[in-house]
């Protein structure tokens, strides 16, 4: 960039910070911006600036600070759009500020322009490049947290435990619920395996399906199992579809299901009086 605007940015860096700030704060209407703290967007914006600025004040080449940035940004729920948007607000601003103080005697408007978009044009573009990097590998990791979430084996006695399933099963989650209810029983050395469909909204053909498979795999490496959590419409909707759970042990709640389990491993609850 030419000296006389190097020298410039300077000279001037703390208004055009300041200006560029208030401008960006009136934009700070959108929801995901909102939930940020007054302190979080002051500081994110003073990085946002340093990045802007980059070289032309001594920092650091901005591309090592980049990611970072994009990062928190990311976390922040920041929408990529209001980031370009800063890039060119804070064009807009470096523009006004040359015009205030006159310095087209020594640069003339057209070179201000190009000078300024040789700089940013390249810097806007690495924004989206690494944006979109980090929001892919954010998604991957929460949608692998979530399968984990959408089918978890949870152990709560020895040789005892529980998957409880909740929301609509499709095919890929029903896949998933047969990986893990296949892997949890054999490392947690399951006797009995408690699949709880009290969250299932809506038993129909696929979805009866999918849980009886379940517990034909379940069968076949030595694990007893049971579907807990029928309600009376669910048993209901099991009948008229024609689907027959009379081969597999059923409850209607939890914690029948679990006196059964205890039973099936010589245990039982006792009630201890004062």
């Amino acid at each position: 960039m030419k000296k006389e605007i190097i020298d410039f940015l300077k000279s001037n860096h703390k208004e055009i910070h300041s200006d560029w700030q208030s401008k960006m704060e009136e934009n700070r209407d959108q929801p995901t911006l909102r939930i940020t703290s007054e302190n979080e967007f002051s500081m994110m914006g003073q990085e946002f600036i340093n990045l802007l600025l980059g070289d032309s004040l001594g920092y650091k080449a901005s591309n090592d600070k980049l990611p970072a940035f994009i990062e928190k940004a990311v976390s922040y729920n920041w929408p990529l759009r209001f980031l370009v948007q800063g890039i060119q607000v804070f064009e807009q601003v470096i523009l006004g500020h040359l015009e205030k103080n006159q310095l087209g005697d020594k640069v003339n408007a057209y070179e201000q322009v190009r000078l300024l978009d040789a700089w940013l044009h390249p810097l806007c573009q690495r924004i989206v490049e690494v944006y979109s990097d980090t929001w892919e590998r954010t998604f991957s990791l929460q949608k692998i947290a979530l399968q984990e979430l959408s089918a978890p084996l949870i152990p709560v006695f020895d040789g005892i435990t529980i998957m409880p399933l909740v929301g609509t099963i499709d095919t890929q989650r029903a896949k998933h619920i047969m990986e893990n209810l296949l892997h949890g029983v054999v490392k947690h050395r399951s006797e009995v395996v408690l699949i709880d469909i009290t969250g299932v909204p809506v038993v129909d053909t696929m979805v009866a399906h999918h849980i009886i498979q379940a517990v034909q795999a379940v069968r076949l490496v030595g694990t007893k199992s049971m579907i807990v959590g029928i309600r009376p419409e669910i048993a209901q909707t099991i009948v008229n579809l024609g689907i027959k759970l009379d081969q597999f042990e059923t409850k209607n709640t939890l914690k029948k299901g679990m006196e059964k389990a205890l039973e099936y491993t010589n245990r039982k609850l006792v009630e201890i009086g004062e």
